[in-house]
């Protein structure tokens, strides 16, 4: 089954502190895991950031707001303990607690108001189940690959109005910023123009030249199809070649990719959407616009003396 929201998770973490006992975050997701039937690889799916679990990140999250809002405690560093307020919530709410019944305590909605990215208020149309669903990390993800996907269609758009001459010259800058071709001044070589047999630029891998790149650049609207690799191809072994690159502001068809992925030599290509992404990845074309820094709780500085200053955070909730 794929791993329940937050707010579904929340009945669950209750009912596991039940017993009045205090239970470490790892005892909990340990527990949870066990009762969701949840497979090795839905408990490890990861965020978008790839910094945590998406199941850690909402199980941290299921706890923190009933912690917040009273129905859970925290007794010490690390645990979690059931409150009289859990316990009647428990008993009174048989089939599902989420925010909606979180929101009859005052303490939830000032926790509330600091803790959400983006309202569900002012989501658009569909939107708000969603939001409602997502942790804080997962709606800021989300709304971050939004805007990133945005930015690569206007980016692309850009890119395809330049001459064919600035796209191979875009080109190369991009794989050098990728780290092909070190930081020689002639390691990355623009050859385009006529004559250059169907070759726009080499790239040497390594100081005498010995492991070389070849690179073409289609500055296209229309699908790249298996004419123009083979074409690539027969140039490669003119220049006894290895391996070579062809980049383009189009797609390829499905012969092209099929093509290129049994050739020899090697020949990888990279279409318009990819290449937006890498520059998007290696900051060419673009620049930072607004930085944000989400922090967590530093539980070596809050850890008395005797404490296991190596134990998890309580609500393992990271960024």
């Amino acid at each position: 089954m794929p791993v329940p929201d937050f707010q579904t998770l929340m009945r669950p973490v209750l009912e596991l502190h039940a017993d009045g006992q205090e239970h470490s975050a790892a005892s909990v997701r340990s527990q949870l895991f066990e009762q969701l039937d949840l497979s090795p690889e839905e408990r490890d799916e990861r965020l978008p950031s790839g910094r945590q679990s998406r199941f850690a990140n909402r199980v941290g999250w299921a706890t923190t707001y009933l912690a917040q809002t009273g129905l859970l405690e925290r007794p010490r560093r690390g645990v979690t303990r059931i409150t009289a307020r859990g316990s009647e919530v428990l008993e009174r709410e048989p089939e599902r607690i989420d925010l909606k019944v979180l929101s009859q305590f005052p303490e939830f909605h000032a926790f509330r108001t600091t803790q959400t990215p983006t309202s569900p208020a002012s989501a658009g149309p569909g939107q708000k189940d969603e939001l409602s669903a997502a942790t804080p990390e997962e709606a800021m993800e989300a709304a971050y690959e939004q805007l990133r996907s945005a930015l690569a269609e206007e980016l692309l758009n850009r890119v395809k109005e330049q001459t064919p001459a600035f796209f191979e010259q875009l080109v190369l800058d991009v794989l050098h910023a990728m780290g092909y071709g070190g930081r020689r001044r002639d390691g990355v070589v623009r050859l385009g123009g006529t004559g250059d047999e169907g070759i726009d630029g080499v790239i040497h891998e390594d100081k005498l030249g010995l492991d070389v790149i070849y690179v073409q650049a289609k500055r296209w609207q229309n699908p790249v199809g298996r004419p123009v690799i083979q074409a690539f191809v027969g140039a490669l072994q003119g220049a006894r070649a290895s391996k070579g690159v062809l980049i383009t502001t189009s797609t390829f068809t499905s012969d092209a990719q099929s093509y290129a992925d049994s050739v020899s030599p090697r020949v990888i290509l990279v279409d318009g959407r990819e290449l937006a992404e890498l520059m998007l990845d290696h900051d060419v074309g673009v620049g930072q616009s607004t930085r944000y820094e989400i922090k967590k709780i530093d539980e070596d500085y809050f850890a008395d003396e005797g404490d296991d200053v190596g134990a998890s955070s309580p609500d393992a909730v990271t960024s």
